[in-house]
């Protein structure tokens, strides 16, 4: 018999308990064919000797606005390490502008009201962008600001007489706008930005798939796709095929239809009203490469932007308790027809509010329509109290929390939640001593999206500043690799065919330079990736250290 590789002198966490470690492994057709003495007497077309380097499945990314990194990488960048003031943020977009042609957006991305002190604003903008239209999306993206010539091309001549829809909301000084668009509000000038054209979405999965190799990420769940405020247009799907055709996508992607490009179907059958997409498609539907995960729903905003609805008022912001983006109605509407209709169904919840009532439509859809293992997920869950950790846990949910937040945004919630309800953020041990198959994931590019900083970081659960948060939250290393790879898999249905490396799995795994299991938890974030393989190529071997034997 022959195959195609095989990786031999490998210290490899197989993540598989009938088999947890291995020194070889062969790979037949992108997938596992055996390790050790299952390989002896076998020929290869291929054997790379690793040197002993420690081997991990592939890191696989749960809430990973995947396109949007890609498209950001050609957009001026506004985080804290390029942009770490309010003069330098306006530097920068004035030395953008200055270099663009007459009339060209300004597009920038990442900036943080936390660390700058104040948000940008509208007229401070007129005067470095030459005339040009700005759009700034923050950090979070819930929230962005524009100048007065993006609100003007946008149709909206006088910003100060533009009204905020319901579900978001227009900051205003003296009855004048500051520019502040908030959750909903930010499509008053967003839309004229849309549809992205299709060869720029492509140009993007290719730039974010190069990015993934470098750092280990062979799968990511693209959270929000061809919906009015979350992806680039109704023809996001096409995108990713048409990438996938042209071999620049080259990680595995699972897509959240965003709820709002679901739309009546009529009568299909006997006591079925469809609601969803053309041909009744719905979850589950696509390939190895390229597939449809759950139906995406929001129900409210942002923690570190002060919008996401809180059962109380956040501790720096009296008389601000946060909103749902959509009635408690309309939004449990949604989620009931979606499950009634076979759809997985992913809600971003972050406030505790705004919890209890996506908790609520989730036991009222299965009340409806009872359904065994729909493992609906709740996006973020950034505020949780034990009460609704526990009906998280008998419902049977998926909780997706994000470990690099701790560290990127951490200063920025405990000031929002003051110190007597910073424990209830962010929860992990929780849910894992419960018995939940946690997933990992950063939700990129609202923080940095490196695997490894992020299992750092729910491992190590402190600050930029070094403040410890819920430190009884924390994981242990395996813990947090196995919710990085079997979790996140198990989150959108994909157990059965990646997230460990045994037999008749996927071939994704990562080189990496040190055992993450084996360092001391304050270096985790120095382990490097070496070299990554998807489907048994590898895609990304750093400075050639890939010796054939």
């Amino acid at each position: 018999m022959r195959i195609d590789t095989v990786l031999t002198n490998a210290r490899i966490t197989t993540l598989d308990p009938a088999r947890p470690t291995a020194s070889a492994v062969g790979v037949l057709g992108g997938r596992v064919v055996g390790f050790d003495e299952e390989l002896d007497g076998i020929a290869a077309d291929v054997r790379h000797d690793l040197g002993g380097a420690p081997v991990v499945p592939g890191f696989n990314d749960a809430h990973l606005h995947f396109s949007v990194l890609g498209r950001e990488m050609t957009q001026l960048d506004l985080s804290a390490e390029a942009a770490p003031t309010l003069d330098a943020l306006y530097r920068r977009v004035g030395e953008w502008a200055a270099a663009k042609p007459e009339g060209a957006w300004v597009v920038g991305n990442g900036y943080d009201q936390n660390k700058l002190g104040e948000h940008p604003t509208r007229q401070a903008l007129d005067r470095v962008a030459g005339g040009r239209p700005v759009y700034l999306v923050h950090a979070s993206n819930h929230m962005a600001v524009a100048n007065t010539e993006a609100f003007r091309l946008a149709g909206h001549p006088d910003p100060d007489a533009v009204e905020a829809p319901a579900g978001g909301s227009i900051v205003r000084v003296d009855g004048v706008s500051t520019g502040l668009l908030q959750e909903q509000a930010m499509a008053l000038v967003s839309s004229v930005l849309r549809p992205v054209p299709q060869d720029d979405i492509v140009a993007a999965l290719g730039a974010a798939s190069a990015w993934a190799l470098r750092h280990g990420l062979t799968s990511a769940t693209e959270p929000g796709i061809g919906g009015r405020l979350i992806g680039h247009g109704p023809a996001d799907a096409r995108a990713f095929q048409v990438a996938r055709e042209r071999g620049v996508l080259r990680t595995r992607i699972t897509a959240m239809p965003f709820v709002d490009a679901l739309h009546e179907l009529g009568r299909v059958d006997d006591g079925l009203e469809g609601w969803g997409l053309d041909l009744g498609i719905r979850t589950g539907l696509g390939d190895e490469w390229f597939r449809l995960g759950p139906v995406k729903v929001m129900s409210d905003g942002s923690l570190i932007g002060r919008t996401a609805a809180m059962c109380c008022d956040y501790a720096d912001s009296p008389g601000n308790a946060g909103y749902l983006q959509t009635e408690a109605a309309a939004l449990r509407e949604s989620i009931v027809r979606s499950h009634g209709n076979g759809w997985q169904v992913a809600t971003h919840a972050i406030g505790d509010r705004a919890l209890d009532v996506v908790l609520d439509a989730y036991e009222e859809a299965q009340r409806r329509a009872p359904r065994t293992d729909a493992r609906h997920r709740i996006e973020h869950v950034g505020v949780a109290s034990d009460e609704q950790v526990a009906r998280i846990v008998a419902a049977g949910l998926v909780p997706v929390p994000q470990g690099r937040f701790l560290s990127a945004l951490g200063d920025g919630f405990l000031a929002a939640l003051g110190p007597e309800r910073i424990d209830l953020a962010y929860r992990m041990r929780s849910f894992v001593d419960a018995g939940v198959e946690l997933p990992g994931s950063t939700d990129a590019p609202v923080v940095p999206g490196e695997p490894i900083l992020s299992i750092h970081d729910m491992v190590n659960r402190r600050s930029a500043g070094g403040t410890p948060i819920a430190p009884h939250e924390a994981l242990t290393a395996r813990e947090a690799l196995r919710a990085y790879t079997v979790g996140s898999a198990h989150a959108v249905f994909e157990e059965t065919r990646k997230g460990t490396l045994r037999r008749g799995m996927l071939a994704d795994l990562v080189v990496l330079s040190d055992d993450l299991l084996a360092v001391a938890p304050e270096r985790i974030r120095d382990v490097q990736v070496r070299a990554t393989m998807v489907g048994g190529v590898f895609g990304h071997d750093a400075e050639g250290q890939l010796v054939e034997a």
